[in-house]
């Protein structure tokens, strides 16, 4: 008893400020089913790791060291199993998808330059600014090869909106479309694309970010790696593996592992709350940026773009691509747009990798 009263008294109010955002975490995965292979177990590393004398953050913060720090073991392995799910061949069959994916990238640039003007140092404004790419592994790769010294919140902001991006960006485009616009279709005219261009596409992908971009081959690479299991037509179990255990196991061990840096007294402080509304502010950016080139191509276009699409350039991948979709379904209930989401959302995945590789290029 006596144990337990000592214990009671060492509770500070941070930590339970940080079991309620464990619990929020719990809360969004289980209820509102946003990301809960990523969100539940962070949430709930969150409270183990805030826990007066816990006797699992030693085991947690060695998990980190092995999967994260140092050696990006994780973030890496993921990308295997990210490229293992993405089809390329709505981005092939129709190239300009492309372009949508680079504007999109926009809100890296302008919160790098957001974050320097409120007096971050250049390696944490980079690494907070890459948010912005609503790629976790990127963004855990780029703040752990430029040392930032925010690494916790950037990893919880990066994907804390990327669970959130069927909240964040419904308002956002509907602020930046016309409803005319958002009623927009447009046809997928399903062009066949040959096996050996969709296996050839990853190895030339690679090459080429490896000449223009060298830091980013070890992100680009791995995504390719698993693109090229997915095409080849002769791993398809071990496709399987990828897309479905290997990548949800370590999405577990990401979550838990990222909790190993939620410790109250080093995470809850003034710098955190302004990373956290830099990323929101990267998202908000990001996503105009999409729109804004659709509504601007469409003044010279004679088959108009719906520009929401524009708004799949983010990485976050495949939920962007339905959060467009679904919206497009709401303003009309056959306009189907997701072929042509998921197309600018895939080139977002391949834009957001050369985004992080040219700023390690620029800043490391």
């Amino acid at each position: 008893m006596e144990v337990l009263y000592e214990t009671l008294l060492d509770v500070t109010w941070s930590q339970v400020a940080m079991w309620a955002i464990g619990g929020l975490l719990i809360y969004l995965a289980i209820a509102k089913e946003m990301e809960p292979t990523l969100l539940l177990p962070m949430g709930f590393g969150a409270i183990l790791v805030n826990l007066p004398h816990s006797g699992a953050a030693g085991v947690i913060e060695h998990l980190f060291d092995i999967g994260i720090n140092g050696h990006e073991l994780f973030p890496l392995i993921l990308f295997i199993g990210i490229g293992a799910m993405i089809d390329f061949e709505p981005l092939l069959t129709n190239p300009k998808l492309m372009f949508f994916g680079a504007a999109a990238q926009f809100g890296i640039f302008f919160t790098l330059c957001a974050a320097s003007l409120l007096g971050f140092e250049i390696n944490d404004a980079a690494s907070i600014a890459i948010i912005g790419a609503a790629d976790g592994p990127t963004s855990i790769f780029v703040a752990q090869v430029l040392e930032s010294n925010y690494l916790a919140p950037i990893m919880v902001a990066a994907y804390s909106y990327m669970a959130l991006v069927p909240i964040v960006q419904p308002p956002i485009i509907k602020l930046c479309t016309t409803k005319k616009e958002r009623k927009i279709k447009m046809t997928y005219k399903g062009k066949t694309v040959s096996k050996r261009t969709k296996i050839l596409f990853p190895i030339i992908i690679t090459c080429i970010v490896g000449l223009v971009a060298p830091d980013a081959v070890a992100l680009i690479g791995f995504l390719m790696f698993g693109n090229l299991i997915r095409e080849c037509g002769v791993l398809n179990s071990l496709s399987e593996t990828a897309q479905k255990v290997l990548a949800n196991l370590i999405t577990i061990f990401l979550g838990i592992t990222i909790a190993s840096q939620m410790k109250a007294d080093e995470f809850i402080n003034k710098e955190t709350f302004i990373i956290i509304i830099l990323g929101l502010v990267a998202f908000v950016v990001d996503t105009f940026g999409g729109v804004m080139l659709a509504k601007i191509m469409n003044l010279f276009l004679k088959e108009k773009i719906n520009p929401m699409i524009g708004a799949a350039g983010i990485s976050a991948f495949p939920m962007s691509a339905r959060v467009v979709h679904k919206l497009g379904l709401e303003e009309d209930n056959q306009n189907f747009l997701l072929m042509h989401s998921i197309g600018v959302n895939v080139s977002g995945q391949v834009a957001s990798v050369i985004a992080g590789g040219l700023i390690l290029a620029f800043f490391r």
